[in-house]
This record gives structure tokens, sequence and C-alpha cells, in this order.
């Protein structure tokens, strides 16, 4: 269905932050069923078959060749870091946790912005770099701010801290790259495509065994993947044709949103200083957006 009015473009970007809230929780949890490279591996197959059917072909031959390799390139180094972050944390809570770190990807979206695409922002900007960073330390640190705490947390499983941490800074990349050189194209279809392969690319040289199918982990897999191709294609309806200024600001609720579903899901107990924290970065990050915006003459 064509969505033409800025009222039902705008629900479809909010609609695509919700599902995005769900998926990490729901990686997570197929994960633990599939293993971590065979379960990420059939939810992007699951989600760019959905992205074919929804959104079609992509259009290779009017894409600038820069952003087909970059652009390529960051897009799937950001979701097999995510899967695989998510699906080798040793427990949930630490799964969540990583989930936020994630999260500081909007804020360095907007200080590379300044760096790659000249975007000019105000004083605000720096306060707001520096509280995020914060809300990161705050949750990682998990009791107090003690720096052999947060030594001895990421000491536990560097490779997951390392690989949330990669995902901040590719997708931050990522997002600028999208926007200097895309050039208006919409190639997710063909990134969750290049995604799958390399996923099963890693799975095929790995020992993991994916077991037999049964229909609640079915229907889980399926959800994860509606979750991640279903935010995609409807968030691409609304930042073409939507209310900009509000799902901009809503999008920045991620944080909170997604560690909320995960711990439900999942049945984590998180404590005061993760949800703290948690705070901390979406207001960091709010801050940082709202330097990038230009102030309104009045009179």
């Amino acid at each position: 269905m064509r969505v033409t009015s800025e009222r039902a473009a705008t629900a479809c970007g909010l609609l695509a932050i919700l599902l995005w809230s769900t998926a990490s929780g729901l990686i997570r949890s197929v994960s633990e069923i599939f293993g971590p490279l065979g379960g990420a591996a059939m939810i992007y197959s699951l989600g760019a078959l959905l992205l074919v059917s929804l959104l079609g072909k992509p259009r290779l031959r009017s894409t600038p060749k820069r952003y087909l390799v970059l652009g390529s390139a960051l897009f799937v180094a950001y979701e097999v870091c995510l899967s695989l972050a998510l699906g080798f944390a040793t427990t949930r809570n630490q799964a969540i946790e990583l989930v936020v770190v994630n999260y500081l990807w909007p804020c360095l979206t907007v200080v590379l912005a300044i760096v790659m695409n000249g975007q000019k922002a105000r004083w605000i900007i720096i306060p707001g770099t520096a509280l995020a960073l914060f809300g990161i330390l705050w949750v990682v640190s998990g009791d107090g701010l003690s720096l052999p705490g947060i030594v001895a947390n990421v000491s536990s499983n560097p490779l997951s801290y390392g690989l949330a941490l990669a995902c901040g800074i590719t997708f931050a990349l990522y997002c600028n790259v999208t926007r200097r050189y895309a050039g208006g194209q919409n190639l997710v279809v063909l990134f969750f495509v290049l995604t799958a392969i390399v996923l099963w690319v890693k799975y095929a040289f790995s020992s993991e065994v994916i077991p037999a199918f049964s229909v609640s982990n079915s229907l889980e897999l399926a959800a994860a993947a509606v979750g991640m191709a279903g935010g995609y294609a409807l968030w691409n309806i609304g930042i073409l044709r939507g209310n900009l200024t509000l799902l901009a600001t809503a999008s920045y609720l991620a944080p909170v949103l997604s560690s909320a579903f995960a711990s439900v899901w999942l049945g984590a107990v998180l404590q005061v200083q993760f949800w703290q924290g948690a705070v901390l970065v979406t207001a960091g990050s709010l801050m940082c957006w709202q330097a990038t915006r230009q102030r309104t003459q009045v009179g």
C-alpha cells in the first residue's frame, strides 16, 4: 500500500522505532536458540526476503559507486557487530548493557557530521557528548562510578563490549556516508542480503549446529526478522513523507525503549543505575541533536 499523507507516514516512522526497540531482545533470544552466527544469519535472510517483497529490488545502476562500496561495508559491519555482540554476551543482563553501548551512535553521528559534512553546531554539543559518554560509563560500571568496576566488567567479555563500541562508531559513519554520497538511493535490501551472506560464510567455518525447528522458535525467529527488516522499511516511508522533527525526537528514546522491552522479554532484572545511564545517554544524544538545529528568528 502506498502511503501519501504526512500523518500516515509519521505513524509508519513511529512504528519503525517500536519495531527496532524489540529487535535487540529478540536477537539475543534467537541467538540462545540457534547460536550467535546461525541465528543472526537466519534473521537477516528472512529480513532480506521481507524487504524484497516490500521495497522491491535495489536500483544499483543509479547508485554512486563510492556509496555502493562504503555504504555496504559500513552497514554490514554494523549489523554483524551488533548481532554477534548480543549473541556472545555471557548473560542476558550484559546483552542489555551492550544495547545501550551501541546507542552511542546518535551522539557520534552528530560529532562526525561536524567533521565529515561541515555540520554547524552550537556549544551544547560539548556537554551533550560528555553526558552521553558518562551515561555509557554509568551503565557499564554497574555499581557507582568506579574505574576498577568498569575495567572488570569489560574484561569479563572484551569481545562483546568491543563489538558494541564498534557498532556505535560504524553506524555513525554509515549515517554520514549515506547523507553525503547516497544521492537519495535506498540500498537497505542489498545491505540485508550482503549481511546474510557474510553471516552464513562465518557460520560455515564455525562449529555451530542449528537445532530442529519448532513452532515457538520459528515464531521467535520470524518476529526478530520483522523487527529488523520491518523497522527499516517503515522508517524509509517515515523519513520520506512524515514529520521529520517528531521522528528524530522520538528516535532518541530508543535506548530506553529497547532496554525496557529486552528486560521484559528476557526476564532480566535491571538496577536503578542502569536506567539512569540509559536516560543519560538519551538526554546527551538529544542535546547533540539540538545543537545542530538552527535557531528560528522571532519577529
